[in-house]
């Protein structure tokens, strides 16, 4: 499995095993009025910072995952080290750097909010982009 997709699980799939009211369908996209067909699959939003908090608490360390990579990573129980980090920047397609891991790291961070939130994670108003 890819490093963003074992984010992905980690955030996604502990919001579906737990079943909390934080996850509830997703707004009709603008433009669209017509609801999902019946039997499909209705889209879910995850509060990922109940989830991470929850995760980050666990660790027993004081992990700034909202501003970190490396802190979020490791709030998910994933690999953070450097060669993980520099496989997740290819995987997203990172054209700077990677020997200059502080530029890559907000780059990375940055990329990995942005795509939680596209795929229906719900963001603190803290992370999200002015």
């Amino acid at each position: 499995m890819s490093i963003f997709g074992s984010i992905m699980g980690a955030i996604f799939g502990h919001a579906a095993q737990a079943q909390t009211p934080a996850a509830t369908p997703a707004a009709v996209p603008a433009g669209s009025s017509a609801p999902a067909a019946p039997g499909a699959a209705v889209p879910q939003t995850v509060d990922v910072a109940a989830i991470v908090d929850k995760a980050a608490a666990a660790t027993g360390e004081r992990l700034a995952w909202r501003t970190s990579i490396v802190d979020l990573m490791k709030a998910l129980g994933l690999d953070s080290s450097l060669a993980a980090r520099k496989e997740l920047a290819k995987e997203l397609h990172y054209t700077g750097d990677t020997s200059d891991s502080a530029t890559m790291n907000v780059w990375l961070h940055q990329q990995v909010m942005t795509k939680l939130a596209a795929n229906g994670g719900k963001l603190p108003d803290d992370i999200k982009k002015a």
